[in-house]
């Protein structure tokens, strides 16, 4: 059980870790103003998404499966089990349906030219979009995590 805990909290560290180290990247790029920097971030952003939270999540998902199966918890009824599950589903939802399409429009946008006019009002709306989803995306797993130490309620 023990290495099933290292593995949940491994796989903890690269999700939230990533999404909160990637959203700096992010504004810190967009700060600067050089559109090359901003379009290497954006690109940066995507990778690191497949490099480290999809690993991230696969490790949470199956280590934290097993350990509440060994563990007896109950996945039905309403507890912080399932709780986490209905919170990370949501936090999944937002991801794949708006998160990742405006980090690929952000990519798309910021590739563009001094030739081809890069439409700095669309990345900016598109970036503050990304920025209020990704919040909420990021702010769900904390409540997760304070779910999983703290086993609040059964």
């Amino acid at each position: 059980m023990e290495f099933l805990l290292f593995l949940h909290v491994v796989g903890v560290v690269l999700f939230l870790g990533n999404i909160i180290i990637t959203a700096f990247w992010k504004v810190r790029a967009d700060q600067t103003g050089n559109l090359e920097l901003i379009h290497s971030a954006a690109k940066n952003v995507m990778l690191a998404d497949f490099v480290f939270t999809i690993p991230g999540l696969l490790l949470i998902i199956t280590s934290g499966v097993w350990m509440a199966v060994r563990a007896g918890y109950l996945i039905s009824g309403f507890n912080w089990l399932t709780l986490s599950f209905v919170l990370f589903v949501l936090t999944g939802i937002l991801w794949a349906g708006v998160l990742i399409p405006l980090q690929r429009k952000m990519i798309r946008l910021s590739a563009q030219t001094a030739e081809n006019e890069f439409n700095t009002e669309e990345y900016r709306r598109a970036s503050l979009l990304w920025m209020i989803f990704g919040t909420i995306a990021t702010l769900l797993p904390v409540l997760i995590l304070y779910l999983m130490i703290g086993k609040g309620f059964s």
